[in-house]
């Protein structure tokens, strides 16, 4: 891929700064020097903030269509306006600058472009190989683990389904190494039927191979040949009057029709395709995905991408799809609703990166015709779902501003809860709610780290949590209302980042502790208010505390209360779930593992000595000194990390 090359030096970014030219200049500029290669382009307002991603065959020709503000749609004439530099990168084909353009736009999110949301990774199922009896597991993330992979699956729960049902097809163990090198006697999977028990040796190594080349067989498409060999298998067995053996058999059949019967559709002349369905309705685009492996449909999933209202469908489609395999690996086959410009290029950049043909295409009859259709009829339904709770939310946020004597509905809600045990493992979490739900990638936690707080001090705590998270707030952001200086942002307009209601799981103390932080901080125009539980500490007769006004209630059935009901469980359920995790980390930590020059075989070794941590920390420096490994300074360092401040 080339090197990056930026088309204002420093002297020329000053001068343009200092003369604030606009974007048509700034790009003139720019075209005078820039090559005539392939490549990628970025567009970056006064602040550096890149506004738009893009890429060229050649990038010469591309940007001079830019140094005019005729012909263009509104978004691309604004785009152009904002513009005070740009950065280039080149590339060696036009390919490649399309796989650039897809990461750096998923990467930096332009405000222009068309930006994948909500991208999750997929759940596989992997055979593993790594030891010397296979192992059928969940996978998400890198493949570093030997063996088959088979996806991806639009769910973990369709990814669990299968496995389940695998188990008693084939038998083969789910445990982990370590669970497996200790097994003195079959566990339950065994006991009812979901597992061969190779760790006992209830099946040979040979005879469990052949249950593993099965499952492969069957997860590869060849799952008709592998069911007619079980058949005939339990034919055999009843004729020889096995009956036990046939019924073994008809319960592994009847798993694998499980599996095979709850995959929805299930195409006879797709092996391998991922299919796509657009629809579009009121400004808004949704995208839906459904993944066909080995003959069988592996689920579905919806996308809403951001999209401006000048971008047409097939564009829309086009930029999904390079961000979309950015991260994820592409089937032979891609079937679309709409004909995309560049399918050429992207049948290229794909083959590429996925190392095998890729083809894309708009089938106009027939089986693949009518996956793509069952697919625009889902998209269709999941953007008519997604428009009411839009409208339902709206409402919501409309009623939480007349609930709270806010000026306009809140873009942005901030709920605070802390969690621990006697003060203990302490943890605050910060969750977000917007005009589109719960804006699950903006929560945070916060491990209290501060050794002057007294254990249980909720009100510390609380403290602590603000003044870091506002702290940061005004040093990344600026005071509030500066996000908004840009105009409309696509997401960040929906969640900016400063709060428009900052809600405490707490009363009057809570209340009070997070005033006084705003106000060391100098912030006076977030609203705050504490919510306290009831008498008996009964839903729905919560009180509400706001600076300059009595405690209050909502009325019992206002739709507001529930919202705020359900903010606050949220938060406590964010809040508890990081303090279980923090807590579990540090009951699995060995003490040993804090000390500096203990690495693992120094750990074993001084284990295998003393028998436990305990007893390391009561040891002598000379006793210490003594263990294979351990030199006299290093005993002396052990000795001292355990006996701090003692004579």
């Amino acid at each position: 891929m080339g090197s990056e090359l930026p088309t204002l030096d420093e002297e020329a970014r000053d001068d343009a700064t200092a003369s604030a030219p606009e974007g048509p200049e700034v790009i003139k500029r720019v075209v005078r020097t820039a090559p005539t290669r392939p490549g990628v382009y970025r567009m970056l307002n006064d602040k550096g903030d890149v506004l738009y991603v893009g890429k060229a065959r050649n990038l010469k020709n591309r940007l001079q269509n830019y140094t005019r503000l005729g012909g263009h749609t509104n978004r691309i004439a604004a785009m152009i306006m904002a513009t005070r530099s740009m950065e280039i990168i080149t590339t060696e084909t036009e390919a490649e600058a399309l796989l650039l353009e897809a990461n750096l736009i998923k990467k930096l999110k332009p405000r222009f472009n068309v930006v994948l949301r909500d991208d999750k990774s997929f759940p596989y199922i992997l055979i593993a190989r790594d030891h010397g009896v296979a192992q059928i597991v969940k996978h998400r993330g890198s493949r570093n683990r030997r063996g088959e992979y088979f996806g991806p699956f639009a769910s973990a729960g369709a990814v669990n389904r299968t496995i389940n049902a695998l188990e008693k097809a084939f038998l083969l163990r789910s445990c982990s190494d370590s669970v497996y090198e200790n097994r003195t006697r079959p566990c339950l999977l065994y006991q009812i039927k979901r597992c061969s028990a190779p760790c006992t040796g209830e099946i040979g190594l040979e005879d469990y191979n052949e249950l593993v080349e099965e499952a492969l067989a069957f997860l590869s498409g060849r799952s008709q040949r592998v069911k007619d060999r079980l058949a005939r298998a339990m034919e055999e067995a009843a004729e020889r009057l096995d009956f036990e053996q046939a019924a073994r058999y008809r319960d592994r059949i009847a798993a694998l029709s499980h599996v095979t019967a709850h995959q929805g559709v299930n195409p006879e002349t797709v092996q391998e395709a991922d299919v796509f369905g657009l629809a579009y309705e009121g400004g808004q685009v949704c995208i839906q995905v459904f993944f066909f492996r080995s003959g069988q449909n592996w689920g579905n999933r919806a996308y809403f991408p951001r999209a401006d209202r000048s971008h047409g469908e097939a564009e829309v489609l086009e930029a999904f799809l390079a961000q979309f395999y950015d991260d994820k690996p592409c089937p032979r086959r891609i079937l679309l609703s709409h004909d995309v410009e560049s399918r050429a290029l992207l049948e290229t950049a794909l083959a590429t990166k996925a190392g095998h043909k890729v083809t894309i295409a708009m089938p106009q009859r027939g089986e693949k015709k009518a996956l793509v259709d069952n697919a625009v009829n889902n998209a269709r339904e999941a953007l008519g779902r997604r428009m009411a709770e839009s409208a339902s939310q709206t409402r919501l946020l409309d009623g939480v501003a007349r609930a709270f004597g806010l000026e306009e509905p809140p873009r942005r809600i901030e709920v605070y809860d802390n969690s621990h045990i006697q003060g203990t493992n302490a943890v605050g979490g910060m969750i977000v709610a917007g005009p589109e739900g719960f804006a699950k990638n903006q929560y945070r936690k916060f491990n209290i780290r501060s050794t002057d707080i007294v254990a249980g001090d909720d009100y510390a705590m609380m403290r602590e949590v603000l003044t870091r998270r506002f702290s940061r707030l005004l040093k990344e952001e600026g005071p509030r209302g500066a996000d908004d200086a840009d105009g409309d942002g696509g997401d960040e307009a929906a969640v900016p980042p400063w709060p428009d209601l900052v809600v405490i799981d707490g009363g009057q103390g809570q209340l009070a502790a997070a005033q006084a932080v705003m106000a060391d901080l100098g912030i006076d125009d977030v609203p705050l208010v504490g919510v306290a539980k009831g008498p008996d500490r009964d839903a729905g007769r919560e009180h509400f505390y706001m600076a300059g006004r009595k405690p209050f209630m909502l009325e019992h059935r206002d739709p507001v209360l529930y919202y705020i009901q359900r903010l606050r469980d949220e938060a406590h359920r964010f809040a508890i779930g990081s303090h279980r995790a923090r807590r579990k980390k540090a009951i699995g930590q060995n003490p040993l593992d804090e000390i500096g020059g203990i690495g693992p075989e120094r750990k074993k070794a001084l284990l295998r000595a003393f028998g436990s941590a305990r007893a390391v920390a009561r040891a002598s420096a000379a006793d210490l000194a003594g263990v294979e490994g351990i030199s006299k300074a290093l005993a002396r360092t052990i000795y001292d990390h355990f006996h701090e401040g003692r004579e």
